[in-house]
């Protein structure tokens, strides 16, 4: 599997290598090449050493050591700007690599917020974690250890072979045949150790997902009792890694004692054989050129082992990069809406936009001819024989069909995965319908952009999440833009004012762990006063009362109350006493309508609300 995509994605990695830092790259390319320079003819100087100075020195009745010192001082200058080659393309390398990391995350984060809700439905918080941590180190270790290795590597092996050729044709033949047995080794057990890399990243990612699932849920684990078998589903998990990392690393750390044992036989073999060459004065060789062969065959056989080594650390990266790629490669969620939404006023009995808000909003729909038209956003919601499934084989809607009109409110009841929640998403287009309709305001949602309608529409979840940052801050979150006077109001509108006067820094008080210091009322009070300062003209309430106890039930009411004020609103409850002044009850059963009508007339109809409000049924 490897195989198949890794041409790509190295490519596709080089891109992004080169790409954000060319000049330092390029540089560091030119460092890698003078410092692989100096190594090889360092080596070769070793031969001139032996043959042009020390032989005769050991000749000479009187040495005289001014020409060696000088020599060593060119031998050592050479070296130097050797190791100052080596120091540069190592500190330009980690620039590129984080360079590249930043970039490669920024692409990441971006695509990710494109992605629709499907995707993270089927994808594991702990997995997609995973991407932005393990994936991602692996790259870093690539791009700055093993790529600039390789290169080396690859240039020193050039230059040896050139040199070592000049010296003995037949000795390079020996070093070759040997390096033939490395590549075939290396190809065998390397190839091996590839596939279970890619699987080691995956079960990472599985294991990473699991763990970020049982922190969340540690209450409900010890509540339940199901320490034991968290532990068991675990240790499967656990397991699973430990045989595709323990596969992966066996072959590979097994590579380079067997590439060393055939290092050392080279090594013998060449000294054997170069001896008895000069012994005979077969070829011409000297004992400097024997000595200088086989540091050269050292050099020439060590970035061979070392390219072997690294292979694990490049099929760890290769595979972190295929998963990142994917991720990037996502298709985002698809959006051909050409209707927008834009703040307007009344002027000569038309609508026209302007840049102020005047509480007034449009629906701006420009058309073929190139005339622009321009609705009131009134809040005029309707579905009409609607059909949907999250899958294709499986329809959980079937022919809904309801309307609601300017300010109504109107309530959803039914038992659980009855399809409440999904008629308000698909009204969000966090999914699209298989059939039927869905209008805003008479203009068919397809043609709204979906940043527009979700930006007419609040929603208030049970699940509140509250972000990193100031009360005001979360409370700024519904309008970035909002000021401080702003956000206040919203506070006191949602009657959440009155709690965050008494906490000790007042609306400057910080958040962390999703608001974990404050009950779970006070952050649904924020999550009303977030949806309050945006204004929307219509409003989402998902059972936002469903986990609080009753007293502060009637505050949080309150302050949806006059949140709802004006607006088109949709709720979700399971508490039916929070929905008996709704304008229209909808009764939901499997995915159908089965009831519908106010609270009187449905307690007078005494079929299944009457049963459900009067306790003959759960909604459970």
């Amino acid at each position: 599997m490897a195989k198949r995509y890794d041409g790509a994605t190295v490519k596709r990695l080089l891109k992004y290598i080169v790409g954000h830092s060319k000049v330092l790259f390029i540089i560091s390319c030119i460092c890698i090449l003078i410092s692989t320079a100096a190594s090889v003819v360092g080596m070769m100087f070793t031969q001139v050493l032996i043959d042009e100075y020390i032989a005769p020195l050991l000749l000479a009745a009187v040495p005289v050591f001014t020409e060696l010192a000088i020599f060593l001082c060119v031998v050592g200058c050479v070296y130097l700007i050797g190791a100052l080659s080596t120091l540069v393309y190592t500190r330009l390398m980690v620039k590129v690599s984080q360079r590249c990391l930043k970039s490669i995350r920024d692409d990441m984060f971006d695509h990710m917020q494109s992605l629709p809700i499907r995707f993270f439905d089927a994808h594991t918080h702990g997995d997609i974690m995973s991407y932005y941590t393990n994936d991602t180190d692996t790259l870093r270790q690539f791009i700055s250890q093993a790529l600039p290795q390789l290169f080396s590597s690859i240039v020193t092996v050039l230059g040896c072979l050139i040199v070592m050729f000049y010296y003995s044709p037949l000795l390079t033949s020996i070093v070759i045949a040997m390096t033939i047995a490395i590549v075939i080794v290396t190809k065998k057990i390397g190839g091996k150790s590839t596939a279970f890399f890619v699987k080691q990243q995956r079960s990472i990612g599985n294991i990473n997902g699991y763990i970020e699932e049982m922190l969340n849920g540690q209450k409900v684990v010890k509540v339940f009792c199901r320490e034991k078998k968290s532990e068991e589903v675990f240790a499967q998990k656990n397991k699973q890694l430990y045989s595709d990392s323990r596969q992966a690393h066996k072959f590979s750390n097994i590579l380079m004692p067997i590439l060393g044992q055939i290092g050392h036989l080279q090594y013998i073999t060449l000294a054997l054989v170069g001896g008895i060459m000069v012994i005979t004065g077969f070829g011409s060789l000297t004992a400097g050129i024997v000595v200088a062969f086989l540091a050269l065959s050292k050099s020439f056989s060590m970035p061979i082992q070392q390219i072997s080594n690294q292979i694990s650390m490049v099929s760890m990266a290769l595979a972190g990069a295929d998963r990142i790629f994917k991720l990037i490669d996502e298709s985002p969620e698809a959006d051909d809406g050409y209707v927008t939404l834009v703040n307007a006023k009344e002027q000569d009995g038309n609508l026209i936009e302007c840049a102020e808000r005047t509480g007034v909003y449009a629906w701006k729909h420009p058309h073929h001819d190139g005339t622009v038209t321009y609705t009131k956003l009134l809040g005029d919601i309707r579905m009409v024989d609607m059909d949907f499934g999250y899958v294709p084989e499986k329809t959980v809607l079937h022919g809904i069909t309801l309307f609601a009109e300017p300010g109504q409110k109107i309530a959803f009841v039914g038992a659980t995965g009855a399809g409440k929640t999904t008629i308000t998403n698909l009204l969000n287009r966090f999914y699209d319908i298989a059939d039927g309709k869905i209008r805003y305001d008479g203009i068919n949602i397809n043609k709204i952009k979906k940043s527009d309608l979700r930006r007419s529409l609040g929603i208030v979840l049970q699940d509140t999440y509250l972000f990193t940052g100031t009360i005001m801050d979360n409370i700024r979150y519904g309008k970035l833009d909002a000021t401080d006077e702003e956000c206040i109001a919203a506070a006191k509108l949602s009657n959440a004012d009155e709690f965050i006067s008494r906490l000790p820094d007042g609306y400057n008080t910080m958040l962390t762990g999703a608001g974990a210091g404050l009950s779970q009322g006070q952050r649904q009070l924020l999550a009303i006063a977030r949806a309050a300062v945006a204004d929307p003209p219509a409003m989402i309430l998902d059972e936002a009362t469903s986990s609080i106890d009753t007293r502060t039930e009637k505050l949080v009411q309150s302050g949806m109350d006059k949140l709802m004020k004006g607006r088109t609103t949709f709720v979700i409850a399971h508490r039916l006493s929070t929905i008996q002044n709704s304008d229209v009850i909808m009764v939901l059963d499997h995915g159908r309508i089965i009831e519908r009508g106010n609270h009187d007339s449905l307690i007078a109809k005494r079929g299944t609300y009457y049963q459900l409000y009067t306790g003959a049924f759960e909604l459970e």
